[in-house]
């Protein structure tokens, strides 16, 4: 640090998006970072080598500069390596949570790391360690539970993601088959008013600190190398300028020894409208204690910004120094002076067969019954495989760009064959004997329902794809036709409603008609994980991690509030016994 000029130093504590990055931008501008945002690939359906290749390029030109710092690129990898064409997709978090299971989601954690390294990246924006505590947020699908005791279990998917052997609040990534993590978004994302995303957490600090902040302490124990702000504010502070929790507690009192980094423009959003006064979000943003900022587009507006505040003694230099000894420290605990320039030779391991298939389990763990048969003396599931015909409709049965949701080769997901995977439907095919007859109608009607006999009806709808803002929704209901499906198939057929949704939807006008009810939340490419427990090869485990509402005016409910009258509460789910035969 000693050698570095000033430019050097700023250059260090800028991120941008690798559209407006190259060799030459690297190498001129000192870049200390580049990122993909959401859907932000090489090409479409990019090979591994393509992404190898291109993250190389970049960092040949950081490697050309006066010092030779690398550059650290990083990705949001939320549910397996999910910008990448072929990558194995894993359930999302609230799915995940379900489980209770800190070694799965480990295992989670080190499988995405060996797939963002097969890419040649080495830094994943993961785990979102947020408590959800209104599914009307529209990021509820990225928290594990309302429950704070459950995100504190699953913040394991830290050491799985780094590699073991961190000692107390050290950055720690072990070796090239490991990534730098990012636990997000500091403070309180999960607590806004109303579930408003961006929105403002309204609590005393007790409460904050009691449900929003336990598994940071728990993150920085493990190591984490990095933290990521919250757009969010809270009691009207935006935490991207709260010092007193950046700075203060993060830094001061949990001696937080990584480096903090911003969202996406996040310190333009400090002021209302956003970028209304840079100057003063730069400022803002440096005082509250961030050291990388991520401004994907018009960097030179923050670079030329914050030298001028420098020069002009508006922020001292020992706060430029405090974030540049941070990002190199990182820099330098991951081995990245040492092997800058990925290869080809981990390749192999993006969507390998092990991953899907660890990702297959997690979706049998995922899944909770919630209703099994009208009467508990007539169960419905497990599935007989010999029935003669079986009747699968419903909007989310055949898309694996549904069965995945947001955050998935786009930012806001996709519809349809869009990355490599089993659908339910396929899923379906392959576990019923061979002479069953799999009848696939997406959305019967009555004539087709009266002029054939089915066995029993398996109807999957549920919530279509979106992320962040687009999610928010202030009704939680499940969108045309899904309702309309399930009306018709489960008024005449026998039928199992599979539900794809990234949080607990209203489904009380429904839970008469149907005869079992199965959440699957948002499983990911390996649909058979679904099959594997309707049809018996395994049981039903999954007990509920969130509070499932019976109408939406009851929110914000969790578990342990006064007024708690759920649908289903909070550690339900009614357990099946595996059938041996098959």
């Amino acid at each position: 640090m000693k050698r570095m000029t000033l430019e050097e130093k700023i250059g260090q504590m800028t991120q941008i998006e690798r559209s407006v990055a190259s060799n030459e931008v690297m190498k001129k501008d000192l870049i200390g970072s580049v990122l993909s945002g959401g859907g932000s690939v090489p090409s479409k359906q990019a090979t591994p080598e393509a992404w190898v290749n291109m993250v190389n390029d970049f960092q040949k030109g950081s490697l050309s500069t006066r010092l030779g710092i690398p550059l650290i690129y990083g990705i949001d990898a939320v549910h397996g390596h999910n910008n990448v064409y072929k990558a194995t997709i894993f359930p999302h978090n609230v799915g995940l949570g379900v489980t209770r299971d800190p070694a799965l989601v480990k295992k989670i954690g080190a499988a995405t790391a060996l797939e963002v390294r097969a890419t040649g990246i080495q830094y994943a924006f993961a785990p979102c360690i947020a408590v959800c505590r209104d599914p009307r947020w529209g990021r509820c699908y990225e928290s594990y539970s309302e429950d704070t005791e459950i995100v504190r279990l699953m913040t394991e998917i830290i050491p799985g993601l780094q590699g073991d052997g961190s000692e107390k609040g050290v950055p720690f990534v072990n070796g090239q088959q490991k990534v730098a993590a990012c636990a997000k978004h500091y403070l309180g994302d999960g607590g806004t008013h109303l579930g408003t995303n961006e929105g403002n957490t309204i609590l005393n600090s007790k409460q904050l600190f009691s449900i929003h902040m336990p598994a940071y302490n728990d993150s920085v124990i493990k190591g984490v190398a990095t933290i990521m702000t919250s757009y969010s504010s809270w009691n009207g502070v935006k935490m991207h300028a709260n010092r007193n929790l950046v700075t203060g507690y993060l830094k001061n009192t949990l001696k937080f020894k990584g480096f903090v980094i911003s969202d996406w423009q996040g310190i333009d959003r400090i002021t209302n409208p956003p970028h209304a006064n840079y100057t003063y979000s730069i400022l803002a943003g440096i005082n509250a204690g961030i050291d990388m900022f991520m401004v994907p587009m018009n960097y030179k507006e923050f670079t030329d910004g914050l030298t001028y505040l420098v020069k002009n003694k508006f922020v001292p230099m020992s706060r430029i120094d405090d974030a540049v000894q941070r990002i190199l420290t990182v820099k330098f605990t991951m081995g990245l002076f040492e092997n800058p320039l990925a290869d080809y030779s981990m390749t192999k391991y993006l969507g390998c067969q092990e991953h899907r298939d660890l990702a297959r389990e997690a979706v049998r763990k995922t899944l909770v019954l919630l209703k099994n048969g009208k009467s508990s003396t007539q169960p419905v599931l497990p599935l007989l495989k010999k029935a003669s015909k079986i009747l699968v409709a419903g909007s989310h049965a055949d898309n694996i760009g549904y069965q995945c949701g947001g955050w998935t080769i786009e930012w806001q997901g996709v519809s349809g064959d869009v990355t490599a995977g089993t659908t339910i439907l396929s899923a379906v095919k392959k576990t019923v004997d061979p002479n069953t007859q799999v009848i696939y109608n997406e959305n019967p009607n009555q004539d087709f329902l009266k002029s054939n006999t089915f066995d029993f009806a398996i109807v999957v709808v549920g919530e279509p794809p979106y992320a962040e803002t687009f999610g928010d929704s202030s009704n939680l209901t499940i969108p045309e036709p899904g309702p309309s499906t399930i009306k018709n198939v489960c008024g005449s057929v026998k039928c199992v409603m599979v539900l794809i949704t990234g949080r607990p939807v209203v489904v009380q006008p429904f839970v008469d008609t149907i005869d079992a009810l199965v959440a699957a939340w948002l499983p990911g490419t390996e649909g058979q994980g679904v099959t594997d427990v309707l049809f018996g090869d395994y049981g039903f485990m999954g007990k509920l991690a969130r509070t499932w509402f019976k109408s939406v005016n009851q929110l914000p409910m969790n578990v342990g509030d006064p007024h708690y009258d759920p649908l289903y509460p909070f550690g339900f789910g009614l357990e099946t016994t595996p059938t041996k035969t098959t």
